[in-house]
């Protein structure tokens, strides 16, 4: 899509630390001014946030064109 980005791990304990467990997952981070980030202080651009939600609905999109192996 153009976006700037880079591959990191992730300590964070969200959702997907225990999908992982039942299936391959990722997270899509988005940039928070001056690095703040789960505190009173964070604040995203709208700008990035809607970059963020572009990534989601392509890796949607990229998934549902994939076809799944049947039971």
């Amino acid at each position: 899509m153009g976006f700037s980005s880079i591959r990191m791990s992730s300590g964070a304990g969200h959702d997907a630390q225990f999908l992982n467990y039942v299936c391959p997952t990722g997270m899509i981070f988005i940039p928070s001014i001056n690095g703040r980030s789960h505190c009173p202080e964070e604040e995203t651009r709208f700008e990035d946030i809607a970059k963020g939600a572009d990534v989601l609905l392509h890796c949607i999109l990229e998934l549902a064109r994939e076809k799944l192996p049947r039971d």
